[in-house]
């Protein structure tokens, strides 16, 4: 008995020293990513790890929201906060009553908070204890994101794009600019995981019912990037560690999804760079949810 003891605490000794002790254990978190609408009619993004979930902007309605975390089953009460890109209708219009019914923090810039609070399609404005105040690149922890908002080129009150980091995976999203900065370029080239504006093509825009003076507004330098402004730029600046491009805002007149992946997928392949195999390249729906990513 007291052999078999010694030889059954020695195997157990041994097996305690090989194994993997809890510090040589990296633990690979999970990120899940949706659009729930990208789009002049709203315009709203999904974010979260298994802890700590956010949306970036709030532009879709109420209902479709609520209805698109029922559908994916996912917990609306378990959201955390809500980053804001800039203070027009297609990007804030549920932020008031989510925040209210659900006790949400808003995330913005001190202009931005100011814009929202005047503007008409807000119906439910937001009290002090739901507004926080985000400066353009100053990094915040909020759970499991290391946020960063930066400068970008629009026509809104005040505009920014947000550089989001979690377990060594980088978001990049910059939904509506009339050009990219070089700011804006430093955050892209960062990006494993980049949403990016390829709102109009330029024959259309131009051939298009729109009035002149909005045709010039919508290709100005502080109005929405083209197809061709997108894809040119990925094809001269391709980010060396990107995975997923997600084109966002397609205007509804004035693009096509397939267009816009196409126009961006020629300029790739002159720099040897092939949808599909290199990066995924996916056209997001105007007023339907994506499909839910999940990334480790």
């Amino acid at each position: 008995m007291q052999r078999e003891a010694r030889f059954f605490g020695g195997l157990l000794s041994f097996l305690y020293l090989c194994a993997p002790k809890n510090a040589d254990i990296k633990k690979t978190m999970k990120i899940r990513f949706m659009s729930l609408g990208s789009g002049s009619s709203g315009n709203c993004y999904y974010l979260a790890t298994d802890t700590y979930s956010i949306l970036i902007d709030a532009g879709v309605g109420i209902r479709s929201i609520k209805k698109t975390f029922k559908d994916y089953n996912l917990n609306i009460q378990e959201l955390k906060a809500i980053l804001i890109t800039h203070d027009h209708a297609d990007h804030i219009k549920a932020v008031g009553n989510l925040a209210k019914k659900y006790n949400i923090p808003v995330y913005t810039t001190q202009e931005i908070h100011k814009g929202m609070q005047r503007s008409y399609c807000m119906t439910e404005k937001l009290s002090a204890e739901h507004t926080c105040l985000l400066y353009k690149e100053t990094p915040i922890q909020l759970g499991d994101f290391n946020v960063t908002c930066f400068e970008v080129p629009h026509d809104g009150t005040d505009n920014v794009g947000y550089f989001i980091e979690a377990d060594n995976k980088t978001f990049a999203f910059l939904t509506d600019m009339g050009h990219i900065t070089p700011t804006a370029a430093t955050y892209i080239s960062r990006a494993n995981y980049l949403i990016l504006e390829a709102n109009y093509d330029d024959e259309m825009l131009q051939m298009g019912p729109y009035p002149p003076h909005l045709k010039v507004r919508i290709a100005g330098a502080n109005g929405h990037m083209s197809n061709r402004d997108t894809a040119q730029f990925l094809a001269e600046h391709f980010p060396p560690d990107l995975k997923y491009l997600w084109l966002c805002h397609l205007s509804k007149d004035n693009n096509h999804p397939e267009l816009a992946y196409k126009t961006v997928e020629l300029a790739l392949k002159e720099r040897n760079i092939i949808a599909g195999r290199d990066v995924q390249v996916i056209p997001l729906k105007r007023t339907l949810p994506s499909e839910l990513y999940c990334f480790e």
